[in-house]
């Protein structure tokens, strides 16, 4: 399915009132740079804007089962969709991997989720899932490859445009391109130019578009829990060619700068995958450059982080 700036504004009248509207402050004191502190969104990440409208579009159309819904995921997409089920009064089943930090799976756990620890990695709870859905009739998530998810998180950009009409730049990190497919989408309406950041050894969506076909790339990043796809979705690699997309890659070094350059300045704790947008901007040859005078927006995405390492 092809995701289209109507079902991004279909996403923004059914979640209306049910996340919390996007804070944007200026970075600079030109005003060119501005942050989106979408970190304070329920559950700390974007997420909760796509598993909301993904579960209040199957309720509309009468295919919510009453058995729930299921994902896989030990991280901001398995807490944004146990979050969304509990508001509407459904079960959600998450598996995650065994190696999931208990932090998340207790977290999880405080949302009434039903939580399962199957394997090592992500691809074993992922196919626990699809077991699970056949088995039992529950509703199948994703943590992004669905184009209601990638349309709720698309409502995102319409809350920025809102706030910056004459915005010329979002800058936004990638995994497996959820975020990034509808905050282009939208963004293209506007004719505002995205700028898509990847961990240099988590690079999906970079890989894909140099392929010209989605592909299995290396994980191997700090930003691997949250950015840590194998392959970028369809919709994300048909989102990155047809719109006004620059794709760069950033270094575990800067990321772990950019995320303590945040917290040295304004006192504020991200998760790697939200400073690896900031650290396209920064050092001594940034990945992106913007034109003098153009008015910036870095997308911090959110904060489920262990804040520990940053008390100096």
């Amino acid at each position: 399915m092809e995701l289209t700036h109507s079902d991004v504004k279909a996403a923004v009248e059914r979640v209306a009132g049910q996340v919390r509207p996007v804070t944007v402050a200026r970075a600079d004191t030109a005003g060119e740079l501005w942050f989106a502190l979408e970190f304070m969104q329920h559950t700390g990440s974007f997420k909760a804007r796509g598993a909301q409208n993904f579960l209040l579009t199957h309720r509309e159309n009468g295919a919510l089962p009453a058995v729930g819904v299921t994902i896989a995921s030990g991280g901001n997409a398995g807490l944004a969709c146990a979050w969304a089920a509990r508001s509407q009064r459904v079960r959600a089943t998450v598996f995650v991997p065994t190696t999931a930090p208990k932090v998340k799976v207790d977290r999880l756990v405080s949302y009434g989720a039903d939580v399962r620890l199957v394997g090592t990695q992500y691809a074993d709870a992922l196919g626990s899932s699809h077991e699970f859905a056949d088995a039992t009739g529950a509703l199948l998530s994703h943590a992004y490859d669905n184009p209601l998810i990638a349309a709720g998180a698309g409502t995102l950009m319409e809350e920025i445009h809102r706030q910056i009409p004459d915005l010329g730049t979002v800058v936004v990190a990638v995994g497996g391109g959820g975020l990034f497919s509808g905050i282009a989408t939208a963004a293209d309406h506007y004719g505002i130019r995205v700028v898509a950041v990847e961990p240099a050894r988590c690079r999906a969506l970079n890989a894909a578009i140099t392929a010209g076909r989605v592909v299995d790339v290396e994980v191997d990043s700090l930003a691997a829990d949250s950015l840590g796809a194998r392959r970028a979705s369809e919709m994300a690699l048909a989102a990155a060619q047809r719109y006004d997309v620059d794709s760069v890659l950033v270094d575990d070094a800067e990321i772990i700068a950019a995320r303590r350059a945040i917290w040295a300045d304004r006192r504020v704790a991200v998760e790697h995958g939200a400073s690896t947008a900031l650290a396209a901007m920064l050092g001594d040859t940034p990945a992106f450059r913007p034109t003098p005078g153009e008015r910036v927006c870095v997308v911090l995405c959110g904060a489920n982080t262990d804040p520990s390492d940053l008390a100096r």
